[in-house]
């Protein structure tokens, strides 16, 4: 299953070019993976995934420049692997076109590790987070090297 979040563009997110600066792209993957476990997570043991997690790894494949406009840009996420103490997550950065097909801007992939920060110290997937993060589970997107 996939989570969709509709991300506001903001002027400050463009480069001199008028092009969502690909730094700022980076920013938009945290809105739309805080905003999947703050839905979803809280209500089946799975509130630490929204904030208690850390970034391990982002690999971004840039497709089409995404200029401003007033209408927020779809991202599409879910999971593609689950293992013992990290996860990964994948994303697409899109519109849907009138005619039905959809414009890719980005496509993406972040490993994650849940993180104890009082501890400074990475942990374990817990077994209730686990059950979270399987119900976005879809097959992994590789990203163009």
């Amino acid at each position: 299953m996939r989570h969709i979040y509709y991300c506001p563009l903001r002027w400050a997110d463009m480069d001199s070019q008028g092009h969502v600066n690909n730094v700022v792209y980076v920013d938009y993957l945290q809105e739309a993976r805080v905003d999947m476990f703050a839905v979803h997570a809280p209500a089946s043991g799975g509130e630490d995934l929204a904030e208690g997690v850390v970034v391990v790894r982002h690999e971004v494949e840039f497709l089409v420049p995404l200029v401003f406009r007033f209408e927020p840009v779809r991202i599409e996420s879910w999971v593609t692997e689950v293992r013992a103490a990290s996860f990964t997550m994948s994303y697409e950065i899109l519109d849907e076109l009138p005619e039905g097909g959809r414009r890719v801007f980005a496509r993406a992939a972040t490993v994650l590790t849940p993180y104890v920060f009082s501890d400074q110290r990475p942990r374990r997937i817990h077994p209730e987070e686990r059950a979270v993060l399987k119900r976005f589970l879809e097959p992994v997107h590789e990203v163009s090297r």
